[in-house]
């Protein structure tokens, strides 16, 4: 026969003190277990969210990020050339040959220099990427020392905001618009007219990388074989989404690794104070455990009573934690992205499967921090449990 939800409910009731500052302390650990999952789905949403399904990148073969990459133009001919590729309406191939730099910037916070990634494109590139608009301003005129900046660049940088100058290269480039990208890595980027950004930086005859549209998605592989196996090619092409993808995967580790051991270090506090709490209500309960036992109740009853105890503890916890952590979707991180060392700034992203694991951990807690104090419980005589009534 097993006890009835309620007594465990009354007995939590009972000691309101005890099980709140128990709860608190879960809570803290649930806190910093949700935000480090968060920052990484943030961090995988930024990125992941700035390739296109449709859209295939090419750079040189080797290269680990754009930067580092070089794709001279009778090469870009010849990619964007290949059947796979969609053409607009007036035949030209939809693509978009892009030169991509570093410069450096000073913060408005603090006046110190930043890495920022000023991106060369053609007026193509706005319609390979759809999710961007101009949320002030307008677009920069081919041919021109203008640019349109990131929001997030424009907020944080000097000289990157509406109609400011940004000094670079040996020359003056006029701000003339904001873009917006729902959130996506483009949000940290600079863009002007690859034209005019490539001899600047003496890079004439090299782009960085090529961006092309398939007419298909499902050619991807015949693309990719026909470009990989081209010997007059020395470039790889993967998906845009995948690509980036990629660029969040160092930084990821390092979120997940940190926040997964200052969580394990804290996790133990508050199983060792979930444990000590379970152990003081067997303490203090130990008559009624007595009579509970003399009245038939078997022992795995009586543990399941105190375990219920315990995983609602951690419930109330966990909840409690998450309610916190959903307020850091208000915060907004920049750091610099150890794969292109530029800024890069993203969002805490909270999301279901954070949520049921959160939940999860915070009751795997009140498990491993009730099973012993439970199986005392279970343990007790009853002769002897019945002597302190």
């Amino acid at each position: 026969m097993a006890l009835p939800l309620s007594y465990s409910l009354r007995n939590l009731w009972t000691r309101k003190l005890t099980t709140l500052l128990t709860a608190g302390g879960m809570a803290l650990v649930v806190f910093v277990f949700a935000a480090v999952l968060m920052l990484e789905a943030g961090l995988n949403h930024t990125l992941v969210d700035t390739g296109n399904v449709e859209n295939v990148i090419a750079i040189r073969k080797g290269a680990g990020a754009e930067i580092q990459s070089g794709i001279l133009r009778p090469a870009a001919g010849l990619i964007e050339s290949q059947p796979q590729v969609e053409t607009g309406p007036d035949g030209a191939p939809l693509s978009s040959k892009e030169t991509v730099v570093l410069i450096s910037l000073q913060k408005r916070s603090d006046d110190k220099p930043s890495n920022v990634t000023a991106r060369g494109v053609g007026m193509l590139a706005f319609n390979l990427r759809p999710q961007i608009r101009i949320a002030a301003g307008r677009v920069f005129r081919p041919g021109s020392h203008e640019l349109v900046v990131g929001k997030s660049i424009a907020s944080k940088f000097q000289g990157a905001g509406l109609g400011e100058v940004i000094h670079f290269a040996g020359g003056n480039w006029n701000v003339v618009g904001i873009i917006d990208s729902d959130g996506s890595g483009f949000d940290s980027e600079i863009w002007g007219d690859a034209e005019q950004l490539m001899p600047a930086f003496r890079r004439q005859s090299v782009f960085s990388s090529m961006v092309v549209k398939l007419a298909d998605p499902s050619t991807f592989d015949a693309f990719k074989h026909a470009i990989e196996s081209d010997p007059r090619l020395t470039v790889e092409v993967k998906r845009e989404r995948q690509f980036y993808a990629d660029q969040s995967e160092a930084m990821a580790t390092f979120i997940r690794v940190l926040g997964m051991t200052l969580t394990a270090i804290f996790s133990i506090g508050a199983i060792i104070g979930a444990m000590i709490t379970m152990y003081s209500a067997v303490a203090n309960r130990t008559g009624e455990i007595g009579t509970l036992r003399a009245l038939g109740f078997r022992r795995s009853a009586v543990m399941g009573a105190f375990l219920v105890e315990s995983l609602l503890q951690a419930l109330v916890g966990g909840i409690i934690g998450l309610f916190m952590a959903s307020f850091m979707q208000l915060v907004t991180v920049s750091t610099m992205n150890f794969q292109s060392f530029a800024e890069l700034a993203f969002g805490f992203t909270m999301t279901p499967g954070i949520i049921i694991k959160t939940l999860l951990f915070s009751l795997l807690m009140g498990l491993i921090g009730g099973f012993m104090p439970a199986a005392r419980a279970a343990g007790m005589n009853i002769v002897t449990a019945l002597r302190s009534v």
